[in-house]
């Protein structure tokens, strides 16, 4: 066979396999399942936690058999400005709020909705004219009863407000190989990066709109990148091969992770749970878990927690069970981890201010 013949069946055998691959996709549903082809995966559905769903969890265990607040979450806005290239929309999630519904539920806090009231809305207003029946009688519409819907303690809000992207970079590219044209070469490069995440949040007295806490929080996020190929000429031969593998831990989730820390400390304080109880329960490494540990919070009930009163059949079920939030004031908090949540950054050098972010040691 010469030279044109076997040119003429290397390209047979390619096109054929062109075409065998592309057979595999067809225009015609398959009349059982009823879908043009399968899906790959089969991963199952779990849980959306975070390192600090544990703390929030151990929160509703706490409160067991104490009246807790009423809160509403109004509007957790993404404040970055930060917009895809290709216009397809925005880096960060436009469900924070839904996020922080989410957590105070896991820590069996009591929820009013004012996030969405569109139905209630609706249906008060059929109600008003009377539209809405009950047993199918005729007569037998809902009535409109004078507050029958409860109102919220305290509710939260606030915004994403920071999304810092390369505050750090490292990176290394080596290549190798012969000085001839037919030597083997091979070249490796890596790099890893630093973004973070910021957080705002505030919680507000509905009766009196003062505002009874602030928190600032931010997260970083880590990412890492590394591929290697190996690159050769065997006689009338190329070969070229080439790996590499990536990865970013993911931004909503980390976006998830800053909003259930806030939640865990706001919560915890309206409780009057100390700094060694559940907000501990969170990861190993959380710097903002109070440095004093948990021997000084079981010793002693904090002094928010006394304001905290068993559940009454007698008394009114209105009565609040916590006492106004004061930041800088309760001994039994992290209060003064929260105000240096930065110092850990220098630690190399105790005597030295906080710097930028990106001056990490």
């Amino acid at each position: 066979m010469n030279h044109r013949h076997r040119r003429l069946v290397n390209f047979l055998i390619v096109a054929g396999a062109a075409f065998a691959v592309a057979g595999c996709v067809t225009t015609t549903a398959d009349p059982v399942t009823g879908r043009y082809a399968a899906p790959i995966g089969g991963a199952p559905v779990i849980s959306n936690e975070t390192p600090y769903s544990r703390g929030l969890a151990c929160l509703a265990n706490y409160n067991t058999g104490r009246p807790a607040p009423r809160i509403a979450v109004g509007q957790i806005l993404d404040y970055t400005g930060k917009a895809e290239a290709d216009g397809t929309g925005r880096k960060i999630t436009q469900g924070a709020a839904l996020m922080a519904i989410s957590a105070l539920g896991k820590t069996g806090v009591r929820l009013v909705e004012r996030f969405d009231t569109s139905v209630a809305e609706l249906e008060l207003k059929y109600a008003s004219n009377k539209l809405l029946g009950g047993d199918g009688s005729a007569d037998a519409y809902r009535k409109i009863a004078a507050g029958s819907i409860p109102g919220s303690d305290f509710y939260l809000v606030g915004g994403i407000t920071e999304l810092n992207f390369n505050i750090r970079s490292q990176g290394y590219e080596a290549d190798g190989g012969g000085i001839y044209t037919q030597m083997l070469k091979a070249n490796i490069q890596g790099k890893t990066y630093v973004m973070n995440v910021g957080l705002d949040l505030r919680l507000v007295d509905t009766k009196t709109l003062e505002v009874v806490d602030v928190i600032s929080y931010q997260k970083q996020i880590v990412g890492r990148e590394i591929s290697a190929g190996v690159f050769d000429v065997l006689g009338a031969h190329i070969i070229n091969v080439g790996a590499g593998d990536s990865a970013l831990e993911p931004v909503q989730l980390a976006v998830r992770s800053v909003i259930e820390r806030a939640v865990l400390e706001i919560v915890a304080r309206l409780y009057g749970a100390g700094p060694g109880g559940c907000i501990g329960a969170g990861p190993v490494s959380d710097p903002l878990a109070d440095p004093r540990g948990a021997s000084r919070a079981s010793a002693q009930p904090s002094p928010a927690q006394a304001h905290v009163r068993p559940q009454q059949s007698s008394g009114p079920p209105s009565a609040p069970a916590y006492a106004p939030i004061r930041a800088s004031r309760d001994d039994a908090n992290n209060a003064e981890s929260r105000q240096e949540a930065y110092r850990w950054y220098s630690a190399g050098d105790p005597n030295s201010q906080s710097r930028l972010r990106g001056a990490l040691r």
